[in-house]
């Protein structure tokens, strides 16, 4: 399971916490935000057809999402108040969440993968491409309920020692409140295109494009992209353990 945040932590949590939007572990509701940061009525002048079309978008995220986490949970014979306690959340969150009601942060989805001894990699959709090669239409992908972030699994399945995930974080999103820990020995950042704050120990760090950033995965981390554009980047851990 993931590990408490120890007290080193505490300044980077500190500081992303004051700049991630409300989204952790919420029920499901419009993506449309005020400037606060709260839920809104959305941008002036916004279309209605598209405002609908974002929500849309959303909740089929979400119920994919859910769909996969109850899949894996039933492939292992585990009662939804099973996985509950083994994840240290709530059985009618838990129930929220397969169903497409409640935003999981990372934390807490690594927490729900641990529970069932999966890695959040088994919470990706799309068939399990075969060989070496991955076709850019092929990729598995884990879209996060509310837009927060859209992470594609770049490796194929018989990746023994490597695996690289290309991530979308919108403007104004991250990892989520909570501070996150995963188990492989080393992780590398790679920024493709616009900002990103990664807080991790006492230090956040101010990324852009270009920027690299090795890390230790066992360490409580978190990120937020603080731009006005959409934020690219790749994750590459060894062992393949995300």
């Amino acid at each position: 399971m993931a590990r408490q945040a120890p007290d080193r932590a505490s300044a980077a949590l500190h500081v992303l916490v004051g700049r991630l939007p409300a989204v952790k572990e919420t029920h499901f509701v419009s993506k449309t935000r005020g400037h606060d940061g709260e839920p809104g009525a959305g941008v002036a002048g916004e279309p209605a057809a598209a405002a609908g079309a974002d929500a849309d978008s959303e909740f089929a995220a979400a119920l994919e999402l859910g769909y996969r986490i109850r899949e894996v949970r039933r492939k292992k014979n585990m009662t939804l108040r099973d996985a509950a306690v083994e994840a240290g959340v709530s059985e009618s969150f838990l129930s929220q969440v397969e169903r497409g009601l409640a935003n999981p942060s990372v934390a807490s989805l690594r927490r729900i993968a641990d529970a069932m001894h999966e890695p959040v990699a088994s919470f990706f959709v799309g068939d399990a491409p075969s060989g070496m090669v991955v076709r850019a239409k092929d990729r598995r992908r884990l879209v996060h309920p509310m837009g927060m972030l859209e992470d594609y699994l770049l490796t194929p399945p018989n990746a023994r020692r490597l695996q690289i995930i290309y991530c979308v974080a919108g403007p104004g999103e991250g990892s989520g409140r909570e501070l996150y820990t995963h188990v492989a020995d080393e992780e590398c950042l790679v920024v493709l295109s616009g900002q990103l704050e990664v807080g991790i120990g006492e230090e956040t760090y101010k990324l852009e494009k270009g920027d690299t950033m090795l890390l230790d995965p066992k360490i409580p981390h978190g990120f937020f992209n603080p731009g006005p554009e959409a934020t690219t980047m790749l994750w590459v851990q060894t062992p393949p353990l995300f």
